[in-house]
């Protein structure tokens, strides 16, 4: 199995075995495509993103796996307080991974997370829907 599958893999479970503010099940898509209506219960998407490598030593390449987490929920007002609990959850989910290593694959160490925009207007407008995707990227050095 790829490296990047393996990484995307040890985040879903990570995520899964975890305490948040709002209950998910998240679950490694390579598309995340759902119907509006399949979206009434909160969804949180693992989807690998892409690969770069740098020289790390003389012999050895640092590798950088970016990995998107995906929130989405479709709301029912889209009120503060209904988005606010969202937004925070994202927050959360970020913050869950900072300066760790994924247990089930420790030769990757989160090294950064973008989170740009902090969600999308787009979503909001066109389906009263809450979509925002933190990339997450683990450096692996071999």
């Amino acid at each position: 199995m790829s490296t990047v599958i393996q990484i995307a893999d040890a985040v879903v479970a990570a995520l899964n075995a975890a305490t948040f503010s709002q209950d998910f099940e998240a679950v490694r898509y390579y598309q995340p495509l759902f119907e509006l209506k399949d979206l009434k219960e909160l969804k949180v998407s693992v989807v690998p993103k892409g690969v770069s490598s740098t020289q790390a030593t003389r012999d050895k390449a640092a590798q950088d796996f970016q990995i998107d987490v995906a929130v989405q929920k479709k709301f029912n007002k889209g009120d503060n307080p209904e988005v606010d609990g969202l937004m925070k959850l994202v927050e959360e989910i970020a913050d869950f991974f900072r300066f760790k290593r994924l247990a089930e694959f420790p030769q990757a160490m989160w090294v950064k997370k973008e989170n740009v925009p902090v969600y999308s207007p787009e979503h909001m407008d066109q389906y009263r829907q809450f979509t925002s995707v933190v990339t997450l990227t683990f450096r692996v050095v071999r």
